[in-house]
């Protein structure tokens, strides 16, 4: 289940006056400030406005958007009434973050249970979503993308290549752009030819892990399981966007101290001790980049995830000026062991 165009979706509820109009949500709404897109309307998306865009070039290509400051209460609290009216339906249901959850499901009439998820959030929240079955999570989680917007899909083993043998490798779940170019550096392109790859090449190149995962991940093959354990974050973090670049990088260190102290107060509200810091550097005029420092042994200490943060910092050899910086503590996976 996955929510469409959620965080524009909340926001047009509480505005009625916005529906149909292109919407973008983002920072604290003003175009003209520098910040990124959290989400627009498929209205906005139309003129090529999406997730992760500058807001002031969202305001270049549509330029008769409505601009609206993010609001994270209120997207957890509609998230809330979505999930708890899901659950309510007595399916064994797995939350994936704000907007999307798996469901097992057992049925003769998958497209009959998927419709009734549909009707049933929508009478408890006005808010739709679409739908994807299959076989295992991989197939239900892509399939959600062809039934965008408010449909259902299936995708099974016997439709897989029919559907997205011909699509390129970064159509597919947890493969991102730099996977994708490692994987063309192969000579692997598509789908379909990830599937028939050599195990061994790929993970000569991947790693004994991840390498075979990615040929399984081509083939559509996939985990099977739903977990009704409370969702938990693997991680939290802190971001910001400088209207001004920082070209000190003196000036860079305190502002990354100063996001590892309210990092610190997220970890201590999880209960759950850190594990590793990545600290994200987005330098002028768009490029980001990332490192990671592991924690000698997990912690909510502040001055160690600090120091974590700083020794991540001092992995950049590239001082350019900076526009945005972000620091992240990640948890343990609560169910590796199990």
């Amino acid at each position: 289940m996955d929510l469409d165009q959620f965080i524009a979706a909340v926001e047009i509820l509480r505005r009625p006056e916005l529906r149909g109009l292109p919407v973008v949500v983002g920072g604290d709404g003003d175009p003209a400030k520098r910040g990124v897109v959290a989400t627009a309307s498929y209205e906005a998306r139309q003129h090529g406005v999406h997730s992760g865009l500058p807001m002031r070039t969202a305001a270049r290509r549509c330029p008769d958007a409505v601009f609206l400051p993010s609001d994270r209460a209120a997207y957890e609290a509609a998230s809330d009434e979505v999930m708890t009216a899901l659950r309510g339906l007595g399916y064994v249901t797995e939350v994936m973050g704000w907007d999307e959850a798996f469901v097992a499901v057992d049925a003769d009439d998958p497209e009959a249970v998927a419709r009734q998820i549909q009707q049933h959030i929508r009478a408890a929240t006005e808010l739709d979503c679409s739908v994807g079955i299959g076989q295992n999570r991989l197939q239900a989680k892509l399939a959600t993308d062809f039934g965008k917007p408010a449909g259902v899909f299936r995708l099974t083993h016997d439709s897989w290549f029919p559907v997205l043998g011909g699509k390129p490798t970064g159509a597919l779940w947890g493969i991102g752009g730099k996977t994708e170019r490692k994987l063309s550096e192969l000579g692997i392109h598509t789908v379909a030819e990830l599937a028939a790859a050599d195990i061994a090449v790929v993970a000569g190149r991947f790693g004994p892990t991840i390498g075979p995962w990615l040929v399984q991940t081509g083939r559509g093959l996939g985990s099977t399981e739903v977990s009704a354990e409370p969702y938990l974050p693997r991680s939290r973090s802190r971001e910001i966007t400088f209207q001004q670049n920082l070209a000190d990088w003196s000036q860079v260190r305190e502002q990354v101290v100063l996001l590892a102290g309210q990092v610190t107060r997220d970890v201590e509200e999880e209960h759950r001790p850190a594990i590793r810091v990545v600290v994200k550097v987005r330098y002028a005029p768009f490029f980001t980049s990332t490192h990671g420092h592991a924690l000698a042994e997990p912690t909510s200490d502040g001055e160690l995830i600090a120091a974590a943060a700083l020794a991540a910092l001092g992995k950049f050899t590239d001082r350019r000026p900076v526009r945005l910086l972000g620091v992240r503590a990640e948890f343990a996976d609560p169910y590796e062991d199990r």
